[in-house]
């Protein structure tokens, strides 16, 4: 698939250069920090050495004073606490994070994880008629409940009370709930407003501990925020990347039992990044939403012994194997439904049902779908008599602004301006298809349509020094916001090793003209440029630069993303 290539704007020459000459650096790295906002001796000094205590005061949150004096009372009369939370990631982590503290000196608290079948997203009637029946009296819904006006009013007539921590959009309405925890709300002044659900857990016990306990004793549940945060894929920037930073050292370091388990059934031996996150644990833990029941997720976060964890890590990886066939079998399913149907080939949006679809893997396909055919994409399937389904979009298109436009035609939906999740009556599926295509169609421009590769700055290979590579590898965490930087090299062609294999991928030696640098080049789904790579065609390189490790050799390799024969 042709992609575009977008230049970031080159900041003014005065700043690169006095931000190269305050901390020592080459010009294109300060090149790259200015654009991303670091343009002084201070502001270097923040991103480069995170400190914990730059994280924001709790308190500055809007209902948090009320929280933390609920769950105080809640603590001291005895309450029972139930700790619901979503059946994602976040979800599981958040609950994991919040009833781990809690237990440790509060005997009266619970876990609830909706079923992702039979119940659905979001706070669940039929999780506040277990809580009623089994006598709690508050609960804390973690990475749900901003939508769930009504559910509160349901358990205020039980005398159940609710702590929400969400950090989805919420509607006009904020739900009627004791305190609601919410960066996005309107009314809310915090300061960073991208926390994770889990983040927002680890903010209530954060205060709580401060003004209660001990505040140093939440730090050591950081790695389940760092989990939590690079696969909800929110922007690691300020906070969050203050918060990952300290959670992937605790991850690397000294994780706990649940998390150190996952590692090892996956058969990672190096330090996790974002990214090792995204492709090793995020999934694991998934799957058990996604092919069982996630309550086995959290079984396996908050256990206390390594042999009880690695028995339960067990478990989840064979769900994640089964998760993954689900998952190829699906998407081959949807790749031919558009293939073969010429108005699906030729829209502007993909919406697909079929009744038979396994509920749990069909936002992973969603996104398979958009490699092969980049456009907004809804997957659908049947679930307790309605449809339900994920849905997924493309660089710089708003999926949610999309749906809300379809609002009238739903039973229920939410998410994000690139993921969110929506349920029908069987009879407006049609009605929806035709809607969804003519708001899109009408809303998305051309370049949405054609997948991007943004560049932060050109640079030339004998620039790329063992004293470039540590100052690059100390821009870390990377994620959304703060992606690693991608560089392009003009006048470069294959000297060495071509090779090309899986029938996918190639592998080169690259040299640049004029210039006496060459390095190992891997460029995966870059197979269709073998026979102009081996005429040594010169031509222009978008690429990545990272460290790559073999047999106890560490080697510095460019990481292709696309090739231009100009």
């Amino acid at each position: 698939m042709e992609k575009r290539w977008i230049y970031k704007q080159t900041p003014p020459r005065e700043a690169v250069e006095k931000l190269s000459q305050e901390i020592n650096i080459n010009p294109y790295l300060s090149t790259i920090l200015v654009q991303r906002g670091t343009n002084d001796f201070d502001s270097a000094k923040a991103y480069f050495r995170p400190t914990l205590d730059k994280l924001h005061d709790p308190f500055l949150m809007k209902d948090m004073q009320q929280a933390v004096d609920r769950l105080k009372q809640a603590v001291d009369t005895g309450e029972k606490i139930l700790v619901y939370g979503d059946y994602d990631v976040d979800g599981t982590t958040a609950v994991a994070l919040v009833y781990s503290y809690l237990r440790e000196f509060h005997p009266h608290c619970a876990v609830y994880i909706p079923d992702r079948h039979k119940e659905g997203y979001g706070v669940s009637r039929a999780g506040i008629e277990w809580a009623d029946e089994n006598g709690y009296s508050l609960i804390i819904a973690l990475d749900c409940g901003i939508k769930a006006s009504d559910m509160v009013v349901l358990a205020d007539h039980k005398g159940i009370d609710f702590i929400i921590c969400d950090h989805h959009l919420p509607d006009e309405e904020i739900p009627n709930a004791v305190a609601v925890l919410d960066p996005k709300r309107n009314d809310c002044h915090y300061p960073y407003k991208e926390l994770s659900g889990c983040a927002l857990g680890f903010k209530l016990i954060q205060a709580f501990a401060r003004q209660h306990r001990n505040e140093q004793e939440v730090y050591r549940f950081l790695d389940l925020v760092a989990v939590s945060t690079a696969s909800d894929i929110v922007p690691i920037t300020g906070e969050n990347r203050i918060l990952t930073y300290f959670g992937l050292k605790k991850l690397n370091e000294n994780p706990l039992p649940g998390l150190k388990a996952l590692r090892e059934v996956s058969q990672n031996r190096s330090d996790l990044d974002v990214s090792g996150i995204v492709f090793t644990l995020g999934p694991r833990i998934n799957a058990a939403g996604r092919v069982a029941h996630a309550s086995a997720a959290v079984e396996l976060l908050i256990a206390e012994t390594e042999s009880e964890a690695l028995e339960l890590a067990g478990a989840l990886n064979l769900n994640n194997d089964t998760r993954r066939q689900f998952d190829l079998d699906i998407t081959e399913e949807a790749l031919s439904m558009i293939h073969n149907n010429e108005v699906l080939r030729s829209a502007k949006s993909t919406v697909l049902f079929k009744n038979t679809w396994h509920k749990g893997v069909i936002g992973i396909v969603a996104a398979r779908c958009i490699e092969k055919y980049y456009r907004p994409t809804v997957i659908l399937t049947e679930s307790n008599d309605k449809i339900t389904g994920s849905a997924r979009s493309v660089m710089g298109f708003d999926l949610y602004e999309a749906i809300c436009k379809c609002s009238d035609l739903l039973e229920k939906f939410g998410g994000h301006k690139y993921a969110a999740g929506l349920t029908m009556e069987k009879k407006n599926l049609e009605a929806f298809q035709q809607r969804f295509e003519e708001v899109v169609t009408a809303q998305i421009t051309s370049e949405m349509l054609t997948p991007s590769i943004e560049i932060d700055t050109t640079i030339s290979f004998d620039a790329i020094t063992p004293k470039f590579i540590n100052v690059l590898k100390q821009m870390a965490p990377f994620g959304p916001e703060n992606q690693r930087p991608v560089f392009e090299a003009q006048n470069v062609y294959v000297s060495n090793s071509l090779s090309n294999f899986k029938d996918r991928h190639v592998k080169f030696t690259a040299s640049q003209e004029g210039n006496g640098s060459a390095f190992q080049v891997v460029g995966f789904d870059l197979g269709e440029h073998y026979e102009q790579l081996a005429m040594q065609t010169p031509f222009r390189m978008a690429f990545t630069i990272e460290e790559n490790y073999y047999n106890g050799y560490t080697s510095i390799q460019l990481r292709a993303k696309d090739i231009k024969f100009d």
